[in-house]
């Protein structure tokens, strides 16, 4: 209870805080400073109503909810689609993949904001991706008898620590899930141990990944812009902790005889896209970037991919890749999207994120994990020059992928026979 009480006192104080972020992220990404009313709970125009409502935070989450989205909306055929997100560039990824979606951000936790929200668009029901866990949402949902589910759910060993420490808050929210849809065992013990209620293991809604159709014909334009000659990609680099991923890889790759090799450096957020190509060029790189629309010089030996929603297209060039967010403490970014395309894939130590795909990936012989910089560029050398072990790697990868689909259908039938067993009824929300 004191708990809950403090957490709707510190909404109270938040709003003042929240803008002074916001502000702040918006000098680095300017993004953040539009559609500001739809954070804060103010009325939206014209809302989506009675719809199927997904919320994906960001790039990653929407990547991975493609084919889940596109399996429920096999079982909802005539029900219109919301997708809410936290960030920009969460928000142009949907509206690239679900133009017929309606795509806003969904408001920060303060009860009355959720409740606006809720208000406006009466979704038929909801899905929260992997682990947003907000306590008012939640609570608001099951007062008023919104179907609410978590889907592709996950939580780490050092997340359930921290959850344990509020667990008087997120548990009673927790109980009212209408579902609970977990990727791995290990994960929905987790998320017992957190207050969460009608769990059911179905695996890993990433691994259903595929390269939409028009990744393809992006891909074929890199390859001419390119040229032959070999490609290695560095995919969602970060800026984590005061250390950025791109200047380890980049020094690492200096000290390196690398010959005619195109190194691709696609930092995960945008605010890095300039930092990344200004390092590149410190360095005496000749460098250049995806946005000039030029093909690539013979004598360029670096390239940065700053653009958004085109990392499919980047991976179906490469001849090996390195997934970022690893060499940092960050839990690392989608291992599973390059290996999907059949691609030699290198990652760092830290992996907390996919925890269980990590050294799956590694077992099945689909990826290779290093413990530096250094080590990521001898051994992206030694696969270029030996391509009968990444012709290994890559028939390895396509069988790994096939082992471990099929999580996309089955929550969204879990979902679908959920509700429809359900006698739970859909309520306007009182004003």
């Amino acid at each position: 209870m004191f708990l809950n009480l403090l957490y709707q006192f510190l909404w109270l104080l938040a709003p003042p805080f929240l803008r002074r972020y916001l502000r702040r992220r918006a000098k680095l990404a300017p993004a953040y400073a539009l559609n500001w009313p739809e954070r804060f709970g103010k009325p939206y125009p014209n809302p989506v109503k009675r719809a199927i409502w997904i919320h994906v935070v960001s790039v990653g989450e929407t990547r991975a909810s493609l084919q889940f989205i596109r399996a429920l909306q096999g079982f909802f055929p005539d029900t219109p689609l919301l997708m809410t997100q936290t960030t920009p560039t969460g928000r142009a990824t949907a509206q690239h993949f679900f133009p017929e979606a309606q795509c806003r951000y969904l408001p920060y936790d303060k009860k009355s904001w959720v409740s606006q929200f809720l208000r406006e668009h009466q979704p038929l029901f909801g899905v929260l991706m992997e682990t947003e866990i907000w306590p008012n949402l939640i609570s608001v949902c099951a007062r008023n008898h919104i179907p609410l589910f978590m889907a592709n759910a996950r939580l780490s060993e050092k997340s359930l620590h921290g959850y344990l420490k509020v667990r008087s808050l997120v548990a009673p929210p927790l109980a009212t899930l209408t579902g609970c849809y977990a990727q791995t065992d290990a994960d929905a013990r987790r998320l017992n141990k957190i207050g969460a209620a009608n769990i059911q293991v179905c695996g890993n809604t990433k691994y259903d990944i595929s390269p939409p159709a028009d990744m393809y014909a992006l891909a074929q334009t890199f390859k001419q812009r390119i040229g032959n000659r070999p490609v290695v990609v560095c995919a969602s680099t970060r800026f984590y902790h005061g250390t950025d991923e791109v200047q380890l890889l980049l020094d690492a790759w200096a000290k390196q005889k690398f010959g005619n090799t195109l190194l691709v450096i696609i930092p995960r957020h945008t605010e890095r896209f300039q930092p990344a190509c200004e390092y590149a060029e410190k360095l005496n790189f000749i460098t250049q970037k995806r946005s000039d629309n030029q093909d690539i010089a013979e004598k360029t030996q670096i390239w940065i991919g700053d653009s958004i929603g085109e990392l499919f297209a980047y991976y179906l060039c490469a001849d090996i890749a390195f997934v970022g967010g690893s060499l940092v403490d960050s839990g690392c970014h989608n291992i599973v999207e390059p290996i999907a395309c059949k691609l030699p894939t290198l990652f760092g130590p830290s992996t907390y994120n996919f925890a269980d795909a990590a050294p799956k990936a590694v077992a099945a012989g689909a990826a290779q994990q290093i413990q530096s910089a250094d080590e990521w560029a001898t051994t992206t050398l030694a696969l270029l020059a030996n391509p009968q072990q990444r012709q290994r790697m890559s028939d390895s990868a396509e069988i790994f992928i096939q082992q471990h689909q099929g999580a996309s259908q089955r929550m969204a039938q879990a979902i679908y026979k959920k509700l429809n067993n359900s006698k739970l009824k859909n309520t306007l929300i009182d004003n």
